[in-house]
């Protein structure tokens, strides 16, 4: 690696299991050390060694960013996932950690993107295209996107793997469950588990990009005749298992519309709460990734467009119907349905203390409160978001609470809580319980 490379954002992505556990050893020795470090500063000063004191400083934080981000692949991806756990799972110190992962991960080096595509298209592609832009525009945790213009003119995004991404899913995924068995971060009786099969199966879904090209054409059929919504154009003659070809769509971020009018912010924020109320009662799939670079803006035609289909998860009928049981309950106020749905779904077991489980009706509660208003909530009203952050932190530090929600409720509140958040960035109005009541 030269020091241009790194100066040019591009790290090469590690190889091989072996070398990749290497990696996340290292990180782990190096967390306990910074932590053992932060409390012998704290006994120094006279304080009494405290987790959050010790897990969040800026040496464990750089220190954990840095490493999973360099990784890139299932490592990254989990810590992502886990950047949206809202008390259950993990500390909340770790879930602030977790959180700077969703910044854009560094790319390939031009050589190792060069044996990437030598291997899925042969020496000499190069010459198949008119153009094809070598820095990528996008780097994410499973790979990265090149703009490329074909002889006739097509403009295509290109999404091409990092090598050794699909073979280190599941060891990397087991790394990772080493490190939150650090001392702090997860009880020691928490069943991971079930949550960390069902990560490395998504994982291994999102890394198989012809699986992809199958989502993409699905919602394609799902939102066909949309003028709300726009999605690229598979091309499938350049698409294999490492390499996603699509049509590029000329647009902005969606942070973009932060200054635009209140009634286009409103409308965005509207469509998209809407999007994911659809996905789980009427299409029963979803696409469980809210990172706010899948959504964009596209000014010419005034669309949403929705990028990324690796993340899709399909949603069992039931627990659709379970969910729209629990919703009709919370409209109506009705404590005793409202904690029987919850039960159904796996909020907690039968094993878990009523005092937790009123903890967490209560949490549930507070978030319901805007859903049952029929006048529009202000997302910009960051008030109710800190109640919930609280109450959140509060739960996070009840670490005889050991019941894990299952993986498919978890993952569609990591896309509901992002969903949130990116109306909150827009400081959207929007009227939800009038939305909600088409669902029930």
């Amino acid at each position: 690696m030269s020091r241009t490379d790194r100066k040019d954002g591009a790290y090469p992505v590690p190889g091989g299991r072996l070398g990749r556990m290497f990696r996340m050893g290292g990180l782990a020795t190096g967390i306990v050390g910074d932590m053992v470090a932060s409390g012998v500063r704290q006994m120094a000063n006279g304080e009494r060694p405290r987790l959050p004191g010790m897990l969040l400083t800026p040496a464990i934080a750089s220190r954990v960013t840095r490493d999973l981000g360099q990784m890139r692949g299932a490592a990254m991806k989990l810590g992502q996932m886990l950047s949206m756990d809202t008390g259950l799972v993990l500390p909340p110190e770790m879930t602030a950690i977790m959180a700077t992962l969703r910044a854009e991960a560094p790319h390939m080096p031009p050589k190792q993107l060069q044996g990437v595509l030598n291997a899925e298209w042969g020496a000499g592609w190069y010459g198949r295209f008119a153009r094809f832009d070598l820095r990528p525009f996008a780097a994410a945790s499973i790979g990265q996107v090149h703009r490329a213009r074909m002889p006739d003119g097509r403009d295509l995004a290109i999404k091409v793997q990092y090598p050794g991404v699909r073979a280190s899913i599941d060891s990397d995924i087991d790394n990772v469950a080493a490190l939150l068995r650090l001392p702090g971060i997860v009880p020691r009786d928490m069943d991971l588990v079930p949550i960390l099969n069902e990560a490395k199966r998504q994982l291994h879904m999102e890394a198989d990009y012809l699986a992809e090209a199958r989502h993409l054409s699905a919602f394609h059929t799902l939102l066909s005749g949309s003028d709300v919504f726009r999605l690229p154009e598979l091309h499938q003659d350049t698409s294999t298992p490492q390499v996603l070809a699509m049509s590029y769509i000329e647009s902005q971020p969606l942070d973009a519309l932060t200054d635009a009018p209140q009634a286009l912010r409103d409308h965005v924020a509207t469509q998209m709460i809407d999007l994911v109320l659809r996905e789980l009662f009427t299409f029963h799939l979803m696409q469980t990734d809210p990172n706010l670079a899948n959504y964009r803006f596209d000014p010419a035609s005034g669309r949403i467009v929705l990028l990324d289909f690796g993340a899709v998860m399909a949603i069992d009928p039931a627990l659709a119907q379970d969910f729209r049981q629990l919703l009709n309950a919370a409209l109506g106020g009705d404590a005793a349905t409202i904690r029987e749905a919850m039960l159904r779904i796996g909020y907690f077991d039968a094993s878990t203390s009523a005092r937790h489980q009123d903890l967490i009706m209560a949490m549930f509660d507070t978030a319901m409160a805007p859903l049952r208003q029929s006048e529009p909530f202000d997302f910009a009203n960051a008030a109710l978001i800190e109640t919930l952050r609280d109450m959140g932190l509060a739960m996070g530090s009840e670490r005889d609470l050991t019941h894990v929600p299952p993986p498919a409720t978890l993952f569609l509140h990591r896309k509901i809580g992002g969903i949130y958040l990116m109306a909150a960035k827009l400081k959207a109005r929007v009227a939800l319980r009038p939305m909600l009541e088409r669902y029930r």
